[in-house]
């Protein structure tokens, strides 16, 4: 083809199908968006998001520290009507500096409920993204009213509710998580330490699948993920202290206060109330005995197959919450991925009733958890908001294990040489 049919065909203009596509499309994004703004106005919650607009707005608008008390108490009046107790969460801003500026954008709207309905609308397409992604990665190619079934689950599960309501940071952090095995799969591995930099702040949710992936990296060598890693965090560090040179401390401070204050609402304090004649901490023993066996786990797959990788990194996700971090419920939205996977090992291992089995799966992790908060709303019982903290990881731990030999034997021997070292 000759230079002047190139510069022809660059002139052409979008397609009049291509054109109606994109009209149809910013209607929905428009026509979604006012759905999430009145939902925005109507319903309570958007504490997660509140905390760290807070933080941005007070450095960039009210010139004051992002860290103070002043705005824990804000995010405090808004969820409790008052000063948290000692027993409560006090939600306290302990996000690095870096990560408090990318909430800059969102900041300089001054209606809080405007820049809510935004997140909300990022936090959906992030649903739907986690959900791909978890297929692509579980290798699974479900029919297509399955496909919809498994969107509709990311978007209407009760933890993904749970995460919309309050506006949680889970739901990015688990896309991130899954784009980063993708990552590792294509070997592109400087974009998947650039973004491991960016998930290295909320360990609560990914300690556990930050620490598989830097086994995996030196288990196999890839350098080029540290690199990636390195040059992030030089930028970022740069670009905080010339923005707040003096932001390390209230950071620290911010840290320490979130970690000790959390410590009600970890493990421990569950097992505490459930086993209150227990002579020995059996939170603590129960997160010793995860945490062996993640491990375990963590460096016997270093070089299996992809499969085995996808299974580890979903068992870290289920097993996090119960090493002693603070549980909220809106963080279990990291569980999805796991839950893709089990579905897609249900279909392969039950050929004759796979619809069946897989439905019958799907409908017992979607429904139990609405039976169980109903029932808690019912009776206001704390044994139930419990339920809801430790029975998700647990159960994703047993059905992960369940199918454990089916992921060490996987039936298509082609997926045997998709593995991360070279």
């Amino acid at each position: 083809m000759s230079f002047p049919d190139i510069r022809r065909r660059s002139r052409k203009w979008l397609s009049v199908e291509e054109i109606r596509f994109l009209i149809l499309l910013l209607i929905f994004i428009l026509a979604l968006l006012a759905l999430n703004m009145y939902l925005a106005r109507t319903l309570p919650g958007g504490e997660w998001l509140y905390l760290r607009w807070s933080g941005a707005r007070a450095f960039l608008v009210e010139k004051i520290e992002p860290y103070g008390t002043e705005i824990s108490q804000r995010v405090q009046d808004a969820v409790y009507g008052r000063v948290a107790t000692e027993n409560e969460y006090p939600y306290v801003l302990n996000d690095p500096f870096h990560i408090i500026l990318l909430y800059a954008p969102l900041a300089l709207f001054s209606d809080f409920k405007l820049a809510r309905a935004i997140w909300m609308l990022l936090s959906e397409a992030a649903l739907v993204g986690i959900i791909l992604q978890a297929i692509n990665l579980s290798e699974w190619r479900p029919p297509r009213w399955l496909y919809i079934l498994l969107i509709s689950l990311g978007l209407f599960s009760y933890f993904s509710l749970q995460a919309l309501v309050s506006s949680s940071t889970t739901i990015f952090l688990t896309f991130l998580y899954l784009a980063i095995i993708l990552a590792l799969r294509a070997y592109s591995d400087e974009l998947a330490g650039a973004l491991l930099f960016l998930v290295a702040y909320q360990w609560e949710v990914g300690a556990l699948f930050f620490l598989y992936i830097l086994v995996l990296v030196f288990a196999n060598r890839r350098w080029g993920v540290l690199t990636g890693f390195g040059m992030s965090l030089v930028i970022a560090l740069v670009i905080s202290f010339l923005t707040y040179p003096g932001w390390g401390l209230p950071y620290i401070r911010a840290v320490l206060s979130d970690w000790f204050r959390g410590a009600n609402i970890n493990l421990n304090s569950i097992a505490a109330a459930w086993f209150p004649d227990s002579r020995f901490s059996v939170g603590a023993i129960t997160s010793i005995v995860v945490g062996v066996i993640v491990f375990i786990e963590m460096v016997s797959s270093t070089q299996s197959h992809f499969r085995r990788i996808v299974w580890t990194a979903c068992l870290s996700l289920a097993a996090t919450p119960l090493l002693g971090f603070a549980i909220f419920p809106s963080n279990h939205v990291a569980l999805i991925p796991a839950l893709i996977l089990i579905l897609a090992l249900v279909w392969e291992r039950w050929t004759r009733q796979r619809a069946f089995a897989t439905l019958l799966v799907l409908g017992i992790a979607v429904l139990v958890p609405f039976g169980i908060y109903f029932r808690g709303t019912l009776l206001s019982d704390r044994l139930y908001s419990d339920l809801l903290s430790v029975l998700p990881p647990v159960a994703t731990i047993i059905a992960l294990y369940w199918m454990r030999w089916w992921v060490l034997h996987p039936p298509r021997t082609w997926s045997d040489q998709i593995g991360l070292h070279r």
